[in-house]
């Protein structure tokens, strides 16, 4: 069973994934683009997913 990648970011709605482009995708098929996904920093150093 494959896994349906969207056309677009769910979560900032303004990348476009081109079907080669490197994505995360979640067993219910939740696309999103790498940069959004990245553990961000806070004041103190500590990452955050």
């Amino acid at each position: 069973m494959a896994l349906e990648m969207r056309e677009r970011c769910e979560r900032c709605e303004t990348a476009e994934l081109p079907p080669d482009a490197p994505a995360r995708i979640c067993s219910y098929e939740c696309t999103f683009c790498v940069p959004t996904t990245a553990p961000k920093r806070r004041r103190g150093g500590r990452g955050v997913a």
